[in-house]
């Protein structure tokens, strides 16, 4: 009796003690987030509108440009090559390649973001130019880069699919034109890229298989015995500061 008491005496404590914080809290009023459609008041607010669905669409769109318009397909052509040439199964993992050519891409890419920067994003903000001049601005320094890396051979094919007069300068060309051009231009080289990488690792194979086979050691995998010569020699040779200084060469207009 005198435990049950005790008891109640401390819940009542406790009450008397906390009862208003927990008062206080329950009216604590939680903020509500809508999402809705209303009728503009201005031509003002219909054009913030349009201008949050433009950026959600480009946000949408990111990774296509990322991987189409930039230097990011080669890199990754020629980094898978080199792995798969190398027979390391997952080595170096994907998230390091892939990393790696982000990296690589954004150092490429570094003239014509600052050029996009100066000439779009900075009047654009000083309300010196309209959304359309910026894009404009923009698209011309992707269509700059692009250009510098496409074949006139991958441009006339399209040019003469889309039943094009042909331009006075390839700046003339519309984007629907210049990027399919850039994109076939990018995956042929990044493709003789990789056979050049294959060669010298197919060498070694062969070599190991036919020093197998000579020994009657038919049994025993090849690339069991070819990998860890593979990987000496790319060691030697400084591989990897080969590899991307080859890559960051190959692209014009790149110090």
């Amino acid at each position: 009796m005198i435990l049950h008491r005790k008891f109640l005496l401390s819940i009542a404590a406790l009450f008397l003690v906390f009862g208003p914080a927990l008062t206080a809290a329950a009216q604590v009023v939680l903020p509500k987030i809508t999402v809705g459609i209303d009728r503009a008041a201005s031509p003002e607010d219909l054009s913030v509108t349009l201008q949050i669905l433009l950026f959600m669409t480009i946000l949408a769109l990111a990774p296509s440009i990322l991987v189409m318009m930039t230097a990011f397909t080669r890199i990754i052509l020629a980094l898978h090559f080199l792995r798969q040439a190398l027979g390391t199964q997952q080595m170096p993992p994907n998230q390091i390649i892939i990393g790696l050519a982000l990296f690589l891409t954004f150092f490429v890419m570094s003239p014509t973001i600052n050029r996009i920067y100066d000439n779009a994003w900075q009047p654009l903000k000083a309300e010196q130019i309209t959304t359309q001049q910026a894009l404009d601005s923009a698209a011309v320094a992707l269509k700059d880069f692009m250009l510098a890396q496409t074949r006139p051979k991958d441009l006339a094919l399209f040019v003469g699919m889309a039943k094009m007069e042909k331009p006075q300068t390839p700046r003339e060309l519309p984007l629907r034109v210049v990027i399919p051009g850039f994109i076939i231009s990018e995956l042929r080289i990044g493709f003789q890229i990789g056979f050049l990488i294959y060669l010298p690792f197919l060498i070694i194979d062969m070599v190991v298989a036919s020093v197998l086979m000579s020994m009657g050691m038919l049994m025993l995998p090849p690339v069991m015995i070819s990998l860890p010569f593979k990987l000496l020699l790319f060691v030697l040779v400084d591989g990897w500061y080969l590899m991307v200084q080859s890559l960051m060469q190959g692209f014009a207009g790149v110090p």
